[in-house]
């Protein structure tokens, strides 16, 4: 597989990463151990680098599967974690508090390294910006753990262009993680110009809009109680039903490419900037076979046009989070 720069730090990966959240958290129970250990080891058998997890997901679960199944290959991958969440003592123990203090980063920044098997992590973005620490001192306290070989590269997840300068300001931010695909595109207007100018990577999570835009989805499917899809506004069965139009248009192209949706929306997106490196999570070996597959895809200049043209006029319907996740981003 190809690769490609993260930042102008030299941070090199593959022109695909793997999203590994689903494996414990958020798209119904956690997954068996043993056969998410295969489908990493397969990823990086086809090529993969890039490893996407955090201290959040699970909580703890993921980054202990990641880093279990990676020990073997941590001399061919990059593994991104996160921090900045604690659990919230008001909420019954959930992780629904924010902490990105100085000295709360550098204590579960060691956690992390124990959970993961590694010397120092690769990629440490802040998950979400905390608006009780100013972001020079967060990104002070990570500059610290790169001076202290703890950390190699510092990024940002769902962070607004102001701060994205005031963090880059203080330490190189070699990547901003927000969601951004065909089903979400503001980012194209609130921190593509910025992450352009300063040299910064961009790391697309939800690449195939939540699964929404593989065309596996729509009004009459039934999530799982925990799948955190039904807090979702977007995909409120009548919402799903409107928002069809989007992956029948989708559909309709990949048809003419000889692809699957899937495909043709990482196609996309790997056609928009030579710096944006989607991330897609999956659960199956059949869909990550899929995925990579987008990476062999070639949209011209004059195909992306047609199928932005195309797209555009589809009015998509439902936020894109629930209230107390849309407050956490654009900070």
């Amino acid at each position: 597989m190809q690769k490609r720069k993260l930042g102008t730090g030299g941070l090199e990966v593959s022109a695909l990463g793997f999203g590994c959240m689903g494996m414990s958290w958020s798209y119904g129970p956690p997954k068996d151990t043993k056969e998410m250990t295969s489908l990493l080891h397969a990823a990086v058998e086809r090529g993969v680098t890039f490893f996407d997890t955090a201290e959040v997901y699970g909580p703890l679960l993921n980054e202990e599967l990641v880093g279990e199944a990676l020990a073997p290959f941590h001399d061919r991958v990059v593994i991104a974690t996160k921090f900045g969440w604690e659990a919230n003592p008001d909420d019954g123990g959930k992780w629904s508090a924010l902490n990105s203090r100085p000295e709360h980063i550098k204590q579960v920044a060691e956690a992390s390294l124990k959970r993961l098997k590694v010397d120092a992590i690769d990629l440490y973005y802040q998950h979400r910006v905390d608006l009780n620490v100013p972001i020079e001192d967060v990104a002070g306290a990570v500059k610290e753990l790169i001076q202290e070989g703890k950390v190699k590269h510092f990024g940002l997840s769902e962070a607004s262009a102001k701060t994205i300068r005031r963090a880059h300001a203080v330490q190189p931010v070699a990547a901003l993680q927000s969601e951004y695909s065909l089903f979400w595109r503001e980012p194209e207007k609130t921190v593509m110009p910025t992450l352009e100018e300063l040299g910064i990577g961009f790391v697309p999570f939800s690449p195939l809009g939540k699964g929404f835009l593989t065309g596996k989805i729509d009004a009459e499917t039934k999530f799982e109680s925990t799948d955190f899809r039904n807090t979702v506004p977007r995909f409120s069965a009548d919402n799903r039903k409107a928002n069809q139009a989007l992956v029948d248009v989708i559909t309709e192209f990949a048809k003419k490419k000889k692809a699957t949706p899937a495909q043709i929306a990482l196609a996309w997106l790997l056609a928009k900037k030579p710096w944006i490196v989607p991330i897609p999570g999956t659960t199956k070996l059949s869909r990550l076979e899929e995925n990579l597959g987008g990476a062999s895809v070639e949209l011209t200049a004059e195909d992306v046009h047609a199928l932005e043209e195309a797209s555009s006029k589809v009015k998509l319907e439902g936020a894109r989070y629930s209230k107390f996740h849309e407050q956490l981003v654009g900070r």
